[in-house]
């Protein structure tokens, strides 16, 4: 994963506590529901991108090989 891709998922990853529990430590009575919903979907699309960036690249590595041992 890319290490740029990791700093957006660790911020994402921070937003789902602060969304429960206030910077006074107690737990909210209204939570940021929007909050959380928006971490847990930005994280889920990382993971999918860097999945799909992954696969590409393997494909990519794999068409060179068979080119390679083709000739």
């Amino acid at each position: 994963m890319d290490k740029y891709l990791l700093v957006v998922m660790g911020i994402l990853m921070i937003g789902i506590p602060i969304a429960f529990v206030s910077p006074t430590g107690e737990i909210r009575d209204q939570p940021f529901i929007p909050l959380f919903y928006v971490s847990i979907g930005g994280i889920i699309v990382i993971i999918v991108y860097s999945s799909y960036k992954q696969k590409k690249e393997t494909q990519r590595a794999n068409r060179e090989r068979r080119r390679k041992s083709k000739k």
